[in-house]
């Protein structure tokens, strides 16, 4: 333990040591202080640490970080440098002292010089007496030294003009150009003299011993008011009452000043008191002053002898006594609508009595209000505001009102309410206002010369409190000025001139203005709806009145398309939206709006839209023909559906071949039966299937076939119990009937009956040429002749024919057949023999009729009854 305090010794010791090793050199003089101009010489002396290596040549001189030159260097060993300026005029600047050593500056010592001037002597001695309290005093010391100076004021006793007591001289000592003595080392004299000395390193200067008499350096303390009081039953006068200090000199008199000011005003009068010795107190009236006007009160004294006057007392205040208010108050009215219970709220207001001075405090306000008609029903109120608000009917009213204090009250301020059904005329024809560098101007023209009083109400656009209004009585002028900074800036002002008629108030004319604008606060909100095609409708909303700041005189629609120039549109300020044109289609625009005033614009927000590819019309017209095609398409699809079978008869009916057909061996060879079926086809195929005019007949229903059918063989009963002629050709039976029975018995009123044949058979049955008719004709003469001997076989196959029980029958329209071929088959059971279906087909009957159609084309109708069998 105590091997471990030895060695930690030896490191503290070791660690001083190398510290005083590093500050091993000095400079001298330290910190000199030298006059201004003269020469400083300076020593920089190296220690052991920089030696054997550097000696005082490796010494170098800077002033200020200025390398001072080497002819002004000097060694005096090789230890000690020194370094002379001449002519050192720097009030303050720095010495340094390096070493140089292999090209490398160590910085030894630095000093701080200083240069001044010797104090000159000290002059206009003053001093101020404290009784029994403070003695200082005060001097100037000349031109500044720019160094450190010490004073010393010296207080001595004279008599007859010398200090007769030199050892009890009283000294103070100052850096400054002040110095104080206090109790107790402050003893009253007559006979002091004071003296100055000033010193510093260059010199010292002594001031002559000015004599001062203490009365005539004393300073009282301020005297205390005790009182600031009215005296009962006299007017316009205050006594104040103050106390002296009690540390003066005494059997000295003193003078006081009394300063008294009232408060509306920034001047004070003063007043004058003397007081002797013996008094400590003082007392004085002020006369003349306002009535019922506060006014503040301050006092000060100094001795008859001295040339010092105390500070003011502490100020008192206090008022004069009131008299009653020689003004009548300055009323004014709001009149708002009538309420449903036809009452209104009347809100009356006005200002403190203008007059000045002022009579005294008001207490309060009375109210007295009545109807015009009948002043019995005088109703009073009373308050202490400045304003009240009344709920009257719709009659005419006459309101006063009286400002009252302790004296008395003021003369009645009269004002008339008008009924609510009264109309007066317009007697302000117009009404401008404008603005200069410091007044707010309002100027009307009145029609009616000898109105000559008028009231000017303003108040801002978006108040509502009627008590917050502003107005003034004008009278014998049409024109008003006020000061610029009773109107706010950028806000919007009501203002209306009402004419007066004794205490009736007539119509107003009423303006709204701005005393200074700036550009609006925001921009307009565009709205841009649902796009057209080439056109869109913007819309916006008012600026609220709050961010206006002026009126606005116009907005600016700008818009712009995609990678496009921007355009702009300006309307007018009632405008609220505008349909911009001309677009183009299927483009995106961006659209903002500014409204501007007289100071400038403001924009809003941009909004972006994007104009159609269609408009209505477009839609409509491309899709009025898709609407009608599918609708037209959807019909035809019912149409089919519900007419399937009728339609399928129609596209694709059965029309018989007469060249196949079984009902009648036409009595031609075997070329001429192929040359007629030639010609029959040839013809048909050069036949256009558009030429062909088709008589078409409503299919009949289920229910109404077995009718038809029966009708039609009724029909054929008719005809056959007719006068016909019977035709055997080659052992076959043919019924035949004269031209014209045929066309009554198959007239188109009787349905058709066709067989279901092949429709390429039909069409040449159907379509049969003119060749091939005449040659048909010229047979049928033939078979005429043979008519007569064979009616009777006739019959009889006849009859055979219409009693077979096995036969089915079947009536189908042939849709091909302009002129209403007719047709009927019957149909041989398969089941029945060999010999029944050959008896059939010798008993088969044709009776081929001619017609003409409407176009004039001819028509082949074949009326069939016939008997085949089924293929």
């Amino acid at each position: 333990m105590f091997n471990c305090v030895i060695w930690m010794f030896i490191l503290f010791c070791s660690s001083i040591a190398d510290e005083n090793s590093i500050r091993d050199a000095d400079i001298f003089p330290s910190s000199p202080e030298i006059e201004r101009g003269s020469t400083l010489k300076l020593f920089c002396v190296l220690g052991k640490r920089y030696r054997p290596h550097r000696n005082a040549s490796h010494i170098i001189w800077k002033l200020n970080h200025e390398l001072i030159a080497q002819e002004n260097y000097y060694i005096v060993n090789e230890t000690v440098s020194s370094i002379t300026i001449h002519n050192f005029t720097y009030s303050k600047a720095h010495v340094r002292c390096f070493t140089k050593y292999l090209g490398k500056e160590q910085l030894l010592v630095h000093t701080e010089v200083k240069s001044g001037f010797p104090p000159d002597t000290p002059g206009n001695i003053s001093c101020i007496y404290y009784f029994d309290t403070e003695l200082t005093c005060t001097w100037t010391s000349g031109r500044e030294t720019n160094l450190t100076t010490n004073y010393t004021l010296y207080r001595k006793i004279m008599t007859e003009g010398r200090v007769i007591f030199p050892n009890t001289v009283s000294s103070c000592q100052s850096k400054t150009e002040s110095c104080s003595f206090y109790y107790p080392d402050t003893p009253y004299s007559s006979s002091f003299c004071f003296q100055v000395k000033a010193e510093n390193v260059l010199g010292e200067a002594l001031s002559d011993c000015v004599p001062i008499p203490m009365e005539k350096i004393e300073k009282f303390e301020p005297p205390e008011i005790l009182s600031v009081k009215t005296i009962t039953g006299i007017k316009q006068l205050l006594t104040v009452t103050w106390k002296m200090p009690e540390k003066v000199i005494p059997s000295q008199g003193s003078i006081c000043q009394v300063q008294y000011r009232n408060l509306y005003s920034n001047s004070s009068e003063f007043v004058t008191v003397l007081l002797d010795s013996a008094e400590k107190t003082g007392s004085w009236n002020l006369t003349g002053l306002w009535d019922s006007t506060e006014y503040s009160v301050a006092v000060r004294c100094i001795s008859d002898v001295s040339i010092f006057w105390s500070e003011w007392s502490r100020g008192k205040t206090a008022s004069t006594e009131e008299k009653a208010p020689s003004e009548k108050v300055d009323l004014w009215r709001v009149i708002e609508s009538s309420h449903s219970a036809g009452n209104r709220s009347v809100h009356l207001i006005w200002k403190p009595l203008n007059s000045f001075p002022l009579s005294g405090r008001i207490l309060g306000y009375k109210i007295q209000y009545f109807p015009e008609n009948n002043a019995a029903l005088k109703m009073t109120n009373t308050t202490t505001d400045k304003k009240i608000t009344l709920l009257l009917n719709e009659e005419a009213y006459i309101v006063s009102i009286t400002a009252y204090n302790t004296a008395g009250n003021s003369p009645e301020a009269i004002l008339r309410i008008p009924s609510t059904d009264e109309k007066s005329s317009q007697i302000i024809e117009t009404v401008r206002t404008f603005t200069t560098n410091e007044e707010v101007v309002v100027e009307w023209i009145a029609s009616e010369p000898e109105v000559t009083e008028y009231v000017v109400e303003w108040y801002e656009e978006l108040e509502t409190d009627p008590s917050r209004r502003s107005w003034q009585y004008v009278s014998s002028s049409t024109n008003w000025k006020t000061n610029k900074k009773n109107f706010k800036p950028f806000i919007c002002y009501n203002i209306s001139v009402y004419p007066l008629h004794g205490n009736k108030v007539a119509a107003p004319y009423s303006i709204q203005t701005y005393v200074q604008e700036k550009k609006p606060s925001e921009g307009p909100v565009a709205d841009t709806g649902i796009p057209g095609k080439n056109e869109v409708t913007i819309k916006w909303k008012e600026i609220s009145k709050d961010k206006r700041n002026g009126f606005i005189s116009n907005y600016t629609i700008f818009y712009k398309p995609e990678d496009g120039e921007e355009l702009n549109e300006t309307v007018n300020s009632d405008v609220l939206q505008y349909r911009l044109k001309s677009l183009l289609a299927n483009t995106q625009y961006t659209v903002y709006i500014m409204a501007s005033n007289e100071a400038g614009g403001t924009s809003g927000e941009p909004k972006t839209f994007k104009t159609l590819k269609f408009n209505k019309e477009d839609v409509i017209f491309i899709a009025l023909p898709i609407g009608l095609g599918m609708l037209f398409l959807l019909g035809l699809w019912i149409t089919c559906i519900l007419k399937k079978h009728a339609l399928k008869k129609v596209c694709w009916p059965d029309i018989p071949n007469p060249a196949e057909s079984i009902a009648v061996e036409w009595p031609l060879d075997a070329s001429m039966k192929n040359s007629f079926l030639k010609g029959v086809t040839s013809e048909a195929k050069k036949i256009d299937f558009e030429d062909i005019s088709v008589l078409e007949h409503c299919f009949p229903e289920e229910s109404q076939e077995g009718s038809l059918l029966m009708n039609c063989e009724n029909h054929v009963s008719e005809c056959t119990d007719m006068n016909t002629k019977g035709i055997v050709n080659g052992g076959k039976k043919v019924l035949y009937n004269e031209e014209n029975e045929v066309a009554k018995c198959f007239s188109p009123s009787i349905p058709y009956i066709i067989t279901d044949q092949d429709i390429r058979s039909q069409m040449h049955s159907a379509l049969i040429p003119t060749e091939e008719i005449q040659a048909i004709e010229m047979l049928e003469d033939d078979l005429y002749d043979s008519q007569q001997t064979s009616i009777k076989n006739e019959e009889n196959v006849t009859e055979e024919v219409l009693k077979l029980e096995d036969f089915s029958e079947k009536a189908l329209f042939n849709p091909y057949l302009k002129n209403s071929v007719k047709t009927r088959e019957f149909l041989i059971s398969e089941n029945k023999p060999k010999h029944s279906k050959n008896e059939t087909k010798s008993q088969s009957t044709v009776l081929p009729p001619f017609q003409q159609n409407v176009a004039g084309q001819s028509y082949v109708t074949l009326d069939m009854f016939g008997l085949a069998t089924a293929h």
